[in-house]
């Protein structure tokens, strides 16, 4: 078979005038895209890199592969920059892993995707959304948003725009945190109530039944009075947490936790591979976000990680979201034909 990946590469080049220094957060290096690659040439198919934007469409009108493995991420800032190949992929008919488009920028849209997996039953903290052109000023007398809270960008991944200070206490720190980031990332700000208690990150894989490839727990190596998985953290993870799979905690939690997994997986529709990120409290998983397209880095990314800890192999992991996928499809394909 031949295979294009699609994927979005870290530049070089210096970052646009007034961009944050993690607008490439979600991008992969050319050592990531290989590392994919080499396993899929190793199952005995011809790859084609097919990258992102003009030159990725270029590719696929003027010889289109049948089918793609896809981790792009999408350019610039927008709630549906991560649909962006699957729908072109879509509209031509190229078969592809992962999740489609109504997926990808439902889940990009932390508004969305809270809303979706609520209307599930799934438990999420309390939160609301800041729009761009809200009179912020007004935070400081509503006194119901939910103190102690965490400050986000609304359609981000990769902790891109959270940081240690994003966690305030008051209407105060709370509007300088939503200033903060409003500028940085241009787009709407999530406010969310801080839940105290384990940081928790799953990953699934597989369709129909969908399955569980660990639960890590992500703990500080340092004593903190309140852990978040901050850019910071994530840049220095190494010298800053340890991972802990499988997650050191009582049978019935781990259940809830996987079981909240499967659940917030098949709300938002996802396909073939997702990473779902929790805290729990009292026993209880509180629904925070869900990655369709984790990182795939050998070394650092979380699902790999976790994999690698639940005794996957990087060969096992990528194979298995390749053939979760083209067992999907070829299951579509078989039911189209009988109807």
């Amino acid at each position: 078979m031949r295979i294009g990946i699609t994927y979005d590469l870290k530049s070089d080049a210096l970052p646009p005038l007034g961009a944050p220094d993690d607008y490439q957060e979600e991008f992969d290096s050319p050592a990531t895209v290989e590392a994919v690659a080499a396993v899929l040439r190793d199952l005995g198919h011809d790859i084609v890199k097919l990258g992102d934007g003009r030159e990725m469409l270029q590719s696929l009108l003027a010889d289109p592969p049948d089918f793609v493995f896809n981790f792009a991420e999408g350019q610039g800032i927008g709630r549906s920059r991560e649909a962006r190949v699957p729908a072109v992929l879509e509209m031509l008919g190229i078969p592809h892993t992962g999740s489609d488009p109504l997926t990808l920028a439902a889940t990009l849209d932390k508004d969305c995707a809270k809303r979706l997996v609520q209307s599930a039953g799934g438990q999420v903290p309390r939160w609301t959304v800041i729009q761009p052109t809200d009179d912020i000023s007004e935070l400081t007398t509503e006194s119901w948003l939910p103190y102690t809270a965490i400050v986000k960008p609304a359609w981000e991944g990769s902790s891109k725009g959270i940081r240690g200070r994003c966690v305030v206490d008051d209407a105060a720190s709370c509007v300088a945190a939503v200033e903060a980031v409003r500028r940085d990332q241009l787009q709407p700000v999530l406010v969310e109530e801080y839940i105290e208690g384990d940081e928790l990150t799953v990953g699934v894989i597989g369709n129909d039944p969908a399955r569980i490839i660990g639960v890590m727990r992500v703990l500080p190596k340092r004593q903190t009075d309140r852990f978040i998985y901050s850019l910071e953290v994530k840049r220095d993870w190494r010298n800053q947490v340890r991972y802990e799979c499988p997650a050191l905690l009582q049978s019935n939690q781990v259940q809830a936790v996987e079981q909240a997994a499967l659940l917030a997986y098949r709300a938002l529709g996802c396909r073939d591979i997702a990473r779902v990120d929790f805290r729990l409290r009292g026993g209880i998983p509180y629904f925070l976000e869900v990655n369709p397209l984790p990182g795939l880095n050998p070394d650092t990314g979380d699902v790999v990680i976790m994999a690698r800890l639940s005794g996957w192999t990087y060969d096992q992991l990528i194979g298995g979201i390749f053939e979760a996928a083209v067992d999907r499809c070829n299951h579509t394909m078989h039911s189209v034909i009988a109807t």
